[in-house]
């Protein structure tokens, strides 16, 4: 709930979405929980909407049809990118990205400004912004046009205090029509392996029933040297979502995600695993539902040329449908 596409309630499609035609490049500054800053230890539990993120990192991410990145760097600040998507059951579009890292160094992985964003053939083009206005403040910006108009935008602060992080964010605000969503989030470290955290969700608009709506949500993330578990629960809402993370050996990490919805009456397991085998440059991420839908992405890096291909495959064995893809990073 912590973006705007969480609250406009939009059915999820029958097959898994593939990965955004233009992914951050790696020289991408990103906070980690728990990163530490300038040599010290940071007591910092990280974001709220990254409760789930070292779970969710080994789901593979899959992809259908074929599809060519072209990264470039220009200079250490700036890089751009080409890509193209042929597909079946999606647009088969080309999109430019370019990414502009400032010069504020707040930690070695970190500088800000970042600007990245990222145009397709059809017009449609995405824009983020972010800034680090102090070293315990920072704003996001986000927007998405499509021809002639904008269809989202959703701005978000941040406080990271010294054991807690604060956040607020809207997103699609109309004063003319009073419609609009408001999110707040805080986690705190209570314990070194113990985080607890809230959520607040205000929502006003015509199509919203009753015109508004508001939702409250609390959770969890208990950590170990090799383990994780997270779960955030919404009693107005009846929705529970659990992940469970274990390192199981060096090369091998494994991922349990439960979601559950008391009003749907539904509940979906998922088993991911992630395999890395450095010797012959390849990592492998799988995952299995209790859908009976099986989805995979293999990448295998060809040394001594930087390029990367990328093999993906999607099962989704009760309704007999099936899609795979074939990608190439160059750069």
């Amino acid at each position: 709930m912590g973006n705007v596409s969480a609250a406009e309630a939009v059915p999820s499609p029958p097959l898994m979405a593939p990965p955004p035609p233009t992914e951050i490049p790696k020289a991408v500054p990103k906070q980690t929980a728990g990163e530490p800053v300038s040599g010290t230890v940071d007591k910092n539990p990280g974001l709220y909407e990254d409760l789930h993120k070292q779970t969710k990192d080994i789901f593979p991410q899959v992809f259908e049809g074929a599809k060519v990145i072209i990264a470039k760097g220009l200079s250490s600040h700036f890089q751009i990118s080409h890509t193209i998507t042929l597909a079946t059951f999606t647009p088969s579009v080309y999109r430019f990205g370019a990414t502009y890292i400032g010069t504020k160094q707040l930690s070695p992985t970190e500088a800000f400004p970042v600007l990245l964003g990222d145009i397709d053939s059809q017009g449609s083009m995405n824009a983020n912004i972010i800034h680090a206005f102090t070293d315990r403040i920072r704003g996001k910006l986000v927007a998405q046009f499509q021809p002639s108009k904008c269809v989202g935008q959703q701005v978000s602060v941040d406080y990271k205090g010294d054991m807690y992080t604060a956040s607020l964010t809207t997103g699609n605000i109309d004063p003319v029509s009073s419609s609009g969503l408001l999110v707040a989030h805080y986690l705190h470290r209570v314990l070194p392996w113990m985080d607890l955290g809230a959520e607040l969700m205000y929502q006003k608009g015509q199509q919203v029933p009753g015109g508004e709506i508001a939702i409250m949500s609390m959770a969890a993330r208990f950590s170990g040297e090799k383990w994780q578990l997270s779960a955030n629960v919404s009693p107005m809402g009846g929705n529970l979502h659990t992940c469970y993370y274990q390192r199981v050996h060096e090369y091998l990490q494994v991922g349990v995600e439960l979601e559950s919805s008391l009003r749907m009456a539904e509940s979906t397991a998922t088993v991911a695993y992630q395999i890395d085998i450095p010797k012959a440059d390849v990592v492998f991420r799988g995952q299995i539902d209790s859908n009976w839908c099986i989805g995979a992405v293999l990448e295998k890096k060809l040394v001594p040329f930087p390029f990367t291909l990328a093999l993906s495959g999607y099962a989704n064995h009760v309704k007999s449908q099936y899609r795979f893809g074939i990608g190439m990073i160059i750069g």
